[in-house]
């Protein structure tokens, strides 16, 4: 497609977006009509018709010499990776999962092995096109009229608007990726190592370009670093029998693993297994992967079965046929600062038996790629629904699984629990799953101020919803 017809698609895209708007009652809600979806929390059910997003999940243009792309906001990870790969370049930071979309990705957060050194999805955001909750299209910039919506986007989760378009930075890459896995046996040694190396992004006298870890007990936890390399040479394949998590648990203390992945294969690493996640359906059983389809082992194929099991309660029935009470769904990704992090795992493995958890850092961007333009911060912690410090890094810790429910226990018991610890080390969490905050909680932590007058401006009328009722009260 020429870049005219590519540009006159999406133009087209963006009537029938904004026609599909204005054809659903005040009275309903507003939401994507959209049939795969990277959320957790509760929703509650509707029968209103959603929004005509079907024209915007493709990748729009593509400057290989001013290194950017513009692109749909619906554009998944997957395709897009696809289309910039073929200029040796990729998005800054391209989370794990190959079906979450870069509109997703900056208004609910996304985070990878790159954001130690280039920070949030958004962060490498230009400009957007927003379908604010006035029916309007803006465009949002770190400088000029709507500003504002530009840096209070970010965990917004819809209820601001939906980008239709989005131009980002892009970043060359070699074709391989070269891995070493360290093994530690002291958290304490883990978070320092962490430390330096999110700081120096060096490791042993060698380049780290990606890093993040897996943490199995107190006692084994690894940090995997990466080093991009045009040296050919053979690579790992973790798509068919075998498995990229289990691949990290060899070697001693001392000696770290090194393995090689092209950088494609790298990039979607966790996506065959949903990290570790599919073994939960016996897909990492041998026999079971064995006649599994290649075509079935993604994360949305996963998602699928989730949905599926939300609809006919077999993990309920299975856990009542024992005799238990349902299982509590803890399904997180959150953000505590490098000093604290050691303190915060051994704070889970005591009070939450789910393993393993995965480690990733992450620091606010310092700069932006030459040549292009440096926004200023309109405050100190400059993304206010998800304040962060800048100069400052945090590690992000993942963990999905569910936990046993002991009768008395209020809703949400482990939930509840690791958000107060969260709270009590100077952590954010994501808002993808469930949350249980009280509003003048939930407000302090996400910006409340800033996004009541954001709410006032873009969506006067309230069309879209509350972002607290949407990500604590599941509507």
């Amino acid at each position: 497609m020429t870049p005219e017809a590519s540009a006159a698609a999406h133009a087209a895209a963006v009537d029938r977006l904004i026609h599909s708007y204005r054809a659903i009652p005040d009275d309903a809600p507003v939401r994507l009509a959209k049939k795969t979806s990277n959320l957790f929390r509760h929703r509650e059910k509707t029968s209103a018709p959603g929004l005509d997003v079907s024209g915007l999940a493709r990748v729009i243009g593509i400057d290989s010499d001013t290194r950017t792309a513009d692109v749909g906001g619906m554009c998944t990870y997957e395709d897009l990776v696809a289309a910039t790969l073929e200029y040796d370049l990729v998005p800054l930071v391209v989370p794990q999962l190959k079906t979450i979309t870069l509109g997703g990705a900056v208004t609910g957060l996304g985070i990878e092995s790159t954001s130690f050194r280039n920070g949030l999805p958004h962060e490498s955001v230009l400009e957007m096109d927003i379908l604010t909750g006035a029916g309007e299209v803006v465009t949002a910039g770190p400088e000029g009229p709507h500003s504002d919506l530009y840096w209070g986007f970010p965990n917004s989760y819809g209820t601001l608007g939906y980008a239709t378009r989005l131009r980002i930075e892009l970043e060359p890459v070699e074709p391989y990726v070269e891995l070493r896995h360290l093994r530690f046996t002291s958290l304490d040694e883990l978070q320092e190592t962490l430390d330096t190396v999110s700081y120096e992004h060096t490791y042993d006298g060698e380049p780290v370009h990606y890093v993040d870890g897996v943490m199995f007990s107190a006692t084994e936890s690894y940090l995997t670093l990466g080093r991009q390399t045009s040296e050919p040479g053979p690579v790992s394949d973790y798509t068919g029998n075998q498995i990229y998590y289990r691949s990290i648990q060899h070697g001693g203390a001392e000696t770290p693993v090194v393995d090689r992945m092209t950088i494609h294969d790298y990039l979607w690493r966790w996506d065959t297994d949903w990290f570790w996640c599919s073994r939960a359906f016996g897909t990492q059983h041998p026999v079971v992967r064995r006649f599994w389809p290649r075509r079935y082992r993604r994360s949305s194929f996963y998602w699928k079965l989730i949905a599926l099991d939300r609809q006919v309660g077999l993990a309920d029935f299975i856990e009542q046929r024992k005799g238990n009470l349902p299982r509590e769904r803890v399904v997180q990704d959150i953000e505590v600062p490098i000093e604290n992090t050691a303190s915060f795992l051994r704070w889970f493995l005591a009070n939450v038996p789910i393993e393993p958890v995965w480690l990733c850092p992450l620091r606010l961007r310092k700069t932006r790629s030459p040549g292009l333009p440096s926004p200023t911060s309109p405050a100190s912690r400059p993304w206010p629904l998800y304040p962060l410090e800048p100069q400052r890094t945090y590690v992000n810790v993942g963990f999905w699984s569910a936990v046993p429910v002991v009768a008395g226990q209020p809703e949400g018991h482990t939930n509840r629990m690791i958000e107060n610890e969260v709270d009590r080390l100077d952590g954010h969490k994501s808002l993808y799953s469930d949350a249980f905050y009280e509003r003048k909680e939930f407000d302090a932590l996400y910006g409340g101020d800033t996004y009541r007058e954001l709410k006032e401006t873009y969506d006067p009328n309230s069309r879209l919803l509350d972002l607290y009722a949407k990500a604590v009260q599941g509507r």
